[in-house]
């Protein structure tokens, strides 16, 4: 019975698991316009597509919207109704969650078309290009689900002049296809369920089922929404962000060397991508030997795998001031030194991370 229990709770987590490789967002807002062309301030609806999937530091979104506002000119014995349309393609750059909260700034260029018949050739409003720019911020309530707030800057070349609108508005964010927001894991993903056939949940699955209804994944007391590390292995330390306080990098070394293989050269660069991202963390790169040797020059070898990481790790984009180094030789070893497997995996680089 608590088998089948489990069955609408794994469909639930195959839509939890999804996030955002584009997003849609329904918005409305209200236009403050400059005063100096008599345009009442007036409501506006519209919808903002973001897509995600590039791998290039400004997103690219898609903006509609639209407007029907009153001109107030003395020009007329009655006000002059228009209605507004507009149009822009602008780069969004979303900075690291603060907080639960992930702040966003927006630039791009947009086109206002003017339909009506009252205003045309009184008011000086004309269909014309304009440049915008904006803050904003995306408040998660699920992976797929956000509160959308902005605040959009608008200039426009307009009949011999410039003007001026400030947009205020609010959406509801919805985010769909494979996730591509995150960093890349820190660790193995955690095996997905295989279909079995029905039978008595164990008090493990029943506690995995809370879990996943919860909206946590990999069970480490962190929500999908707010997770920067998704794939944790169970059991594993983690900070108030998800993220492991100690990375195994699984970069090992033959016996006296300091060569990086370039099978390790990838969980390496897998880290860097992360600090890159998320630059409110530094790291310590802690080098490791086996006990061959004297305790002092293996300390001196455990120094040279550490810096040989810490290069590595600045060959793609991370800032020195980002990584330290520290070698504890043979003193902190993870298997036997008297067989071979042992001592291979002893020869080792580990890193701690620290938020700041």
């Amino acid at each position: 019975m608590k088998k089948l229990l489990l069955i609408p709770t794994l469909l639930l987590s195959s839509s939890l698991m999804m996030a955002a490789d584009y997003e849609i967002t329904p918005m409305i807002g209200y236009n403050i316009a400059e005063g100096n062309i008599n345009l009442d301030d007036y409501t506006t609806f519209g919808a903002e597509f973001q897509y995600n999937a590039l791998d290039f530091f400004l997103k690219p979104e898609l903006s509609f919207f639209y407007s029907k506002a009153d001109y107030n000119t003395n020009k007329l014995p009655y006000n002059a109704d228009a209605e507004i349309w507009r149009v822009a393609l602008n780069g969004v750059y979303e900075y690291d969650k603060v907080a639960g909260i992930i702040p966003l700034a927006k630039v791009g260029l947009g086109y206002e078309t003017m339909k009506g018949e009252n205003y045309k050739g009184l008011t000086g409003n004309t269909d014309s290009t304009f440049i915008n720019a904006g803050v904003g911020a995306k408040i998660p309530f699920t992976d797929m689900l956000a509160l959308k707030l902005e605040a959009v800057y608008m200039l426009k070349y307009n009949d011999a002049r410039y003007d001026n609108n400030l947009v205020v508005q609010v959406g509801l964010n919805l985010a769909f296809g494979q996730s591509s927001q995150k960093a890349a894991p820190l660790s193995e993903p955690v095996e997905q369920a295989k279909e079995e056939p029905l039978e008595e949940a164990t008090e493990e699955e029943s506690t995995s089922a809370v879990a996943v209804i919860d909206g946590d994944d990999d069970r480490d007391g962190v929500l999908n929404s707010l997770d920067l590390c998704p794939n944790t292995p169970i059991g594993q330390a983690v900070n108030s962000d998800g993220c492991p306080i100690k990375i195994k990098l699984n970069v090992n070394f033959e016996f006296d060397s300091t060569k990086v293989d370039a099978a390790s050269q990838k969980p390496i660069k897998e880290y860097a991508d992360f600090l890159n991202k998320y630059t409110n963390y530094s790291t310590k790169i802690v080098g490791h030997t086996d006990s061959t040797g004297s305790e002092e020059y293996n300390q001196k070898l455990s120094e040279k795998r550490a810096a040989t990481v810490k290069n590595i790790l600045l060959e793609n984009g991370v800032d020195t001031a980002k990584v330290t180094t520290v070698g504890k030789g043979e003193l902190d070893p993870v298997a036997d030194n008297s067989t071979a497997e042992g001592r291979a995996e002893n020869r080792r680089v580990e890193a701690e991370l620290n938020r700041e």
